[in-house]
């Protein structure tokens, strides 16, 4: 015997293949999202950990301090930082084309923050030796001048210190030294890393024998607070600015606890940390391209 459909059940029937249609066109379009999303992130992936750490930046910036004499010139400093030279970015022949652009900046000045070397992560990493043999071409009008990073103190702070002096760079660990920018007096105050060297400040401070103006450098911002005003700028590395900047998160890791990267203001004293060029730990950059820093100060 046949059955009869009554009345409703026509449209419910209707009704189930169409919602049936629905949720396979649902099921389609959100495997489409989920492909475009998968490829969002591995773009972004791609950027963070090949595209960015192979950038490099030359980023100029003013600095106008009270503390600067006026019969002083502009003197403008090159600031080249953590280079953490090793695989997978930073290779020898990469630090060959950044001394070069350094060079072309045509500084007074060139400031090397330390972290010349990085701890190895399983792979060889470059030589000190090697690292200062590149290093040796930097070129400015009063010197070459730099101080130890933590990782250089972990690896093997004499030698990293060594092959520098013996590449014609000096290295000031808690030292100060006089030098003269077109005949009018300047001090350069080298700090020792907070984490793993000794600064004393105030042992260094005490080789200043006059007035002239005081730049100090270091690798750790976090001395600054201990800096005195008699320092005209102090001037830092190690933070990688965060090496990560996201939109509306900011910096979710940061090696420094007050001063990520820039240039900061504390009553009459100034500091101004570099992003660096190289990377730690995780071979990653997002929003925070490498950079040589070029400070015209005056």
């Amino acid at each position: 015997m046949a059955t009869v459909l009554g009345p409703t059940d026509r449209p419910r029937s209707k009704w189930r293949r169409w919602r049936s249609e629905i949720k396979f066109r649902w099921r389609l379009r959100r495997r489409e999202i989920n492909r475009r999303l998968l490829g969002c992130v591995l773009l972004l992936l791609l950027y963070a950990f090949v595209i960015e750490p192979l950038r490099l930046v030359v980023r100029e910036t003013t600095l106008s301090l009270p503390a600067w004499p006026t019969e002083i010139r502009a003197l403008r400093v090159t600031v080249v930082s953590d280079l953490h030279v090793g695989p997978p970015h930073i290779t020898l022949s990469r630090l060959r084309s950044i001394v070069e652009e350094a060079n072309a900046t045509e500084a007074d000045l060139i400031l090397l923050p330390g972290d010349f070397v990085e701890t190895p992560l399983g792979w060889r990493m470059a030589e000190p030796e090697a690292i200062a043999a590149e290093l040796q071409r930097l070129r400015a009008r009063l010197g070459v001048f730099a101080v130890l990073g933590n990782h250089d103190w972990r690896h093997a702070p004499t030698r990293v210190r060594q092959a520098l002096e013996q590449a014609g760079i000096r290295v000031l660990e808690n030292q100060a030294f006089k030098i003269e920018q077109r005949g009018k007096p300047l001090w350069l105050a080298g700090i020792a890393d907070k984490w793993a060297g000794e600064p004393q400040i105030e042992a260094t401070m005490r080789q200043i024998t006059d007035d002239a103006p005081v730049i100090a450098f270091t690798h750790n911002p976090d001395v600054f607070p201990a800096i005195p005003p008699r320092v005209a700028l102090t001037i830092a590395g190690h933070t990688h600015g965060g090496q990560v900047w996201l939109p509306f998160i900011g910096r979710p890791v940061i090696r420094g606890e007050r001063y990520p990267i820039g240039h900061f203001v504390e009553g009459e004293r100034h500091l101004f940390v570099t992003p660096g060029i190289g990377t730690s730990i995780i071979p990653v950059r997002f929003g925070v391209p490498p950079e040589i820093s070029v400070l015209t100060i005056k």
